[in-house]
């Protein structure tokens, strides 16, 4: 037989384990916190309108050099590839025929002005015969019509003179612009300019340069409309500078200055052609090479810098991850413009004061709390990510 007192434990036992079990079925699993995020609070602001193209680099002036008489090709004075001034002399053509047909020019001047003179000594002569009748008005007719057709024929032989003078001229080859001259294209030996005037050489000035690259016609009119509606301030043309990118991925030292757009679209690719001069003292850039061009053409007015991170993409397009004054994540589809040092340039979808989602973004959804805090690039676990644009206070 059981004691009272053993029975009243047993009882009190299974009355706490009834209520222990009933407490746990009452609260259900416990409640995960809210992720915790870094955000940034956005502000509109300005930034530079830049585009990242292709251009081609040609040089700043290219001259051909040719043989402008016929003649023996007898000596190079310059070295091929080197440097040279305007003026300095590059070959020689042999100088013996065009010394000869000088010397003729000049002998037919003489016997010209020979002529001229004898006929001007008869014609006056007539002149004051006339008067007394001594003789006749055609005599006086011919002798007038000798003296100017011998004036005129000094003339014409003056003006053979000057050419087989500037013929011999031309046996002396010369550099019509300073730049850095080519290889030469015919050897010493050679007859030249035999009917046409041959290509002797090239001469290119590599300082400055020009780069060629063109931009598409719907990035020009997306410009266009972004300026009448006051988004964007297009810059002059003496404004409008481009920064160009090494083969190596280095930035070129020099900027270059945009100075021409062409008025109408190439039919060939469609897009629009421009030209930027770009300084070369080193000669570093050569003629004909592609090289990779950031042009900045203006300003981009009232948009939002967002980190590279932040920015994320599915099949409806761009969005970001804010979390609204509720403390609940907020999905904001957003337009992105282009990148300016690392962010992404965001013109539609943001209002001042979001805080969007950097850093955790994989741990949020729409919807749900998570618990915001300021986002620093230090200590972001993106760390390898470019520095984004200060937070607006």
């Amino acid at each position: 037989m059981k004691s009272p007192l053993l029975s009243t434990s047993l009882l009190c036992l299974g009355l706490l384990a009834l209520g222990a079990c009933s407490k746990s079925k009452d609260s259900g699993p416990p409640t995960a916190p809210p992720p915790e995020v870094g955000v940034i609070t956005v502000n509109p602001q300005s930034s530079p309108l830049t585009r990242d193209l292709v251009g081609r680099l040609s040089a700043f002036r290219s001259a051909d050099v040719r043989a402008r008489v016929a003649g023996v090709l007898l000596k190079r004075n310059y070295e091929e590839g080197s440097d040279v001034k305007q003026g300095q002399l590059l070959f020689q053509i042999d100088p013996a025929p065009l010394n000869a047909a000088l010397s003729a020019a000049r002998a037919a001047l003489a016997q010209a002005q020979a002529t001229y003179t004898n006929n001007k000594v008869t014609a006056q002569r007539v002149r004051e015969l006339a008067p007394k009748g001594y003789v006749s008005k055609a005599d006086v007719d011919n002798a007038q019509a000798a003296e100017r057709s011998s004036a005129a024929a000094v003339q014409a032989a003056r003006a053979n003179v000057e050419t087989a003078r500037i013929n011999l001229g031309y046996a002396n080859v010369t550099a019509p612009i300073s730049g850095r001259a080519g290889q030469q294209q015919v050897t010493e030996g050679a007859l030249v300019g035999n009917g046409a005037a041959t290509l002797l050489t090239t001469i290119d000035q590599t300082d400055p340069l020009y780069v060629n690259f063109t931009m598409s016609v719907d990035a020009l009119e997306q410009m266009r409309q972004a300026q009448q509606n006051g988004h964007v301030t297009l810059a002059g043309q003496d404004k409008a500078s481009v920064q160009i990118a090494l083969p190596d991925g280095s930035k070129y030292a020099e900027p270059g200055t945009v100075d021409f757009s062409a008025a109408t679209v190439n039919p060939s690719t469609g897009s629009v052609d421009l030209r930027a001069t770009v300084p070369n003292p080193k000669h570093s850039l050569l003629p004909g090479m592609y090289v990779t061009l950031k042009a900045n053409l203006g300003q981009q007015h009232k948009v939002f810098l967002i980190p590279q991170q932040a920015v994320q993409r599915d099949t409806v397009g761009a969005y970001v991850m804010t979390v609204g004054t509720d403390g609940n994540v907020v999905r904001k589809d957003v337009t992105t413009a282009d990148m300016a040092d690392g962010n992404w340039v965001v013109n539609d979808g943001l209002a001042a004061g979001d805080q969007v989602v950097v850093s955790g973004i994989q741990n949020v959804k729409a919807g749900a709390p998570a618990k915001a805090s300021p986002w620093h690039p230090a200590a972001s676990s993106s760390s390898s990510q470019p520095p984004a644009a200060p937070s607006g206070k």
